[in-house]
């Protein structure tokens, strides 16, 4: 946080505590950096002398100082004193050192994915508390967003609404920053929690973009676009999108609530820090996605593809190709193959071995079932000549040329 010297018309002392810097300020009254005698160092807001006589502003203040005691839990600066009654009313609360949300992005540049969504989960859970005290902050910006080295803070409930509270609220009264006000303040209508989630939305996109989602303008302009156009959510990341364009819904109802939000963001913050700087193929799977199928790679998956092959029908009708697998991946026979037994020397025998011993053994059988078939062949045959033989008349003998008598 930015310090100044002190001015002469500033106060050196407050109370119990010697101020040292100025801090900054608002149009309620000066923020300054003292310490009591203990070197504890505190924040101390005083009011401005002009608006120490105005009833309503003292009222305002009182307020800052309730909603600040009702709040339990490490999102805000803890409450250390307070005096209402003085002439300045001023109160002190616990000093958080660490730059502001808008000092930071306006100095180092916009925050990527998971940084935003880390500081989103634990800015939700601060408005988990502040919500459940019965306090609306609405005055949720960069600018009132401390980062701690124990995590954001939030302060300035300059403005903020407490439940049973009236409204103070008049005509040329600033109620909060253009460009973070929720549709619902613009036009009067009645604060809820939904009104500190427009306001975180829009200090989300700041966070990734260095912009307000409704630009830059007039203060008319600004209020114009919030009430009438939807935010410029360009730059943001994909991540993180639909959820601050949830944030920024016109309607009130539609948005989702601090409990949602904490969580949501916690998951993406997680999510994020995950993936950076690991290789592609090592990223988590979406949930949605199952879990990952275990696949060979290398050489391995050359022989998972070759296997994958000869598990395919061939034109033969056989079980595969018989094309050559190495010895890691051995084949996979299909049920009408012999199983493949392992050699003498313990080692599987290559994975072509089956196809020939298939193709001898079908050759041995088309050879005796072929010389089975000449066989009974020649049998039939001769069996019909046999047969025919039997009923045929007796060829004449050939009697031997003797000579006979004379004459005969």
């Amino acid at each position: 946080m930015a310090m100044m010297r002190l001015r002469r018309e500033d106060p050196r002392v407050v109370g119990a505590f010697r101020l040292h810097r100025r801090l900054g300020a608002g149009g309620m009254g000066v923020v300054y950096l003292g310490a009591d005698k203990r070197g504890q160092r505190v924040a101390l807001k005083v009011i401005r002398p002009e608006l120490a006589e105005d009833q309503e502003f003292r009222s305002r203040f009182a307020r800052e100082v309730s909603a600040a005691r009702r709040i339990r839990g490490g999102c805000t600066a803890r409450l250390v004193a307070a005096d209402l009654e003085a002439d300045r009313p001023w109160f002190a609360t616990q000093y958080v050192p660490g730059p502001s949300l808008h000092d930071k992005v306006a100095e180092g540049g916009i925050l990527a994915a998971a940084e935003v969504a880390s500081i989103g989960a634990a800015l939700a859970e601060g408005l988990v508390a502040v919500h459940e005290a019965g306090v609306v902050h609405r005055d949720l910006k960069p600018s009132n967003i401390l980062l701690s080295p124990k995590g954001p803070r939030i302060i300035d409930f300059g403005i903020a609404w407490a439940t049973g509270a009236s409204t103070l609220t008049h005509v040329g009264t600033a109620v909060g920053s253009p460009g973070f006000l929720a549709p619902e303040q613009v036009r009067g209508a009645a604060v809820t929690p939904a009104t500190d989630v427009f306001a975180f939305g829009a200090t989300l996109a700041y966070a990734a973009t260095a912009d307000s989602p409704f630009g830059q303008g007039s203060s008319e302009v600004m209020l114009y676009r919030v009430v009438h156009e939807e935010p410029d959510l360009a730059g943001v990341p994909d991540a993180l999108a639909p959820l601050v364009h949830a944030c920024l819904a016109k309607d009130p109802e539609e948005r989702p609530s601090t409990v949602q939000l904490s969580e949501r963001l916690a998951e993406i913050a997680a999510r994020e820090a995950r993936g950076i700087g690991m290789p592609r193929r090592e990223a988590p799977l979406p949930k949605a996605a199952g879990p990952r199928p275990v696949r060979p790679v290398g050489r391995r998956a050359e022989e998972y593809a070759q296997q994958r092959t000869r598990r395919s029908p061939g034109p033969d009708g056989s079980g595969g190709t018989g094309g050559r697998v190495g010895p890691r991946t051995p084949a996979v026979p299909s049920p009408a193959r012999t199983p493949v037994r392992t050699g003498a020397s313990g080692r599987r025998p290559s994975s072509a071995a089956p196809g020939r011993r298939l193709l001898r053994q079908r050759l041995v059988v088309f050879v005796i079932v072929t010389l089975l078939a000449a066989i009974c062949i020649a049998a039939v045959q001769g069996c019909h000549r046999f047969s025919h033989g039997a009923d045929a008349p007796a060829a004449p003998s050939v009697a031997p040329l003797l000579p006979g008598p004379a004459g005969s």
